[in-house]
């Protein structure tokens, strides 16, 4: 059995919000010496070159499938590079960490709602609850179990960009479900990064930044390698290799697992103080993640008179 077939590729997916929960120190200490959009172009400026080089060394470039699907390669860059990264990163200066936890949650419930309604994905019992199970888990953790966190929001520029962001990302997980049908995994990765990363170039231009990067510290340019290596290319070859096999509800229900892991690496790393509710939503979420992934992929039901699945 190959390493991506099977029940393997429930456990390998754990990866990817490991490298993603890891991702939020690092970019954190990168925007203190790079403003976001910089950032961002840079990492994957980076992550495109290595993954177009492996691609080269494993001699699995076609030209020929390219261009066959270009329109579809193209829409991966702008939702899922271009569009998320600027609606999140610009998004994130003018509201709170936690208005940017919420969107986290919302991604996988959007993107289930979109494949179950457009792309075929079939509707279960046990995939309504692991997402109802997940976000009750995630927003436990964010909220440490006060509503009150949640009444108090209120809607501003940052969470109107923020919005755009869980749209740009559901549309980067539904489409992928549908170019991957033609594109092999690595190779859309690789196209869609290096369009998307293209793209942010010329937008953080604007920024006027890109002078400083020879001065940047030690620290910083570590941590944009980590960004590149781990949190993108290898995160990214992950998921789209979980969502052709996997499905995309599937595949997004393991982003419920980011703020989770996020929480262990700062407690694990910078001796942050883990409390009762920390635990209670990590099974919560741990919980949901074991049902949206063991429920039923294929075809739609049958459609009842209003809609619902009999």
């Amino acid at each position: 059995m190959k390493l991506t077939q099977g029940a393997s590729i429930y456990f390998i997916m754990l990866m990817v919000p490991l490298f993603w929960g890891g991702a939020f120190g690092s970019t954190k200490h990168v925007l203190s010496e790079l403003p976001p959009l910089t950032a961002s172009a840079v990492r994957f400026l980076l992550a495109g070159l290595l993954l177009g080089g492996w691609l080269a060394i494993r001699r699995e470039w076609d030209v020929k499938v390219i261009r066959e699907n270009w329109l579809g390669l193209t829409g991966l860059g702008l939702s899922g590079v271009l569009a998320y990264n600027y609606f999140f990163a610009v998004g994130l200066q003018y509201t709170s960490a936690i208005t940017g936890a919420l969107v986290i949650v919302i991604n996988p419930v959007t993107t289930a709602l979109v494949a179950v309604l457009f792309l075929g994905e079939k509707w279960s019992w046990r995939l309504g609850l692991g997402i109802a199970a997940s976000l009750a888990g995630v927003l436990a953790v964010i909220t440490q179990g006060s509503l009150a966190s949640l009444t108090s929001l209120a809607l501003n520029y940052g969470e109107v960009l923020l919005f755009g962001a869980v749209a740009s990302w559901t549309t980067y997980t539904s489409l992928g479900k549908v170019v991957m049908k033609q594109v092999k995994p690595a190779l859309a990765t690789t196209v869609s990064t290096l369009i998307g990363a293209g793209l942010l170039a010329l937008i953080s231009l604007s920024e006027g930044a890109w002078h400083t990067l020879p001065r940047l510290s030690g620290q910083v340019m570590a941590e944009l390698a980590y960004l590149a290596v781990f949190a993108t290319v290898a995160a990214f070859i992950i998921f789209n290799i979980g969502i052709a096999r996997i499905g995309a509800s599937k595949a997004s229900a393991y982003i419920n697992l980011m703020p989770v892991n996020a929480i262990l690496i700062a407690w694990a790393v910078y001796g942050e103080t883990m409390t009762f509710m920390h635990l209670a939503g990590m099974v919560l979420v741990v919980t949901g993640v074991c049902l949206t992934t063991l429920a039923p992929a294929g075809p739609k039901a049958k459609a009842g008179p209003l809609g619902v699945c009999e």
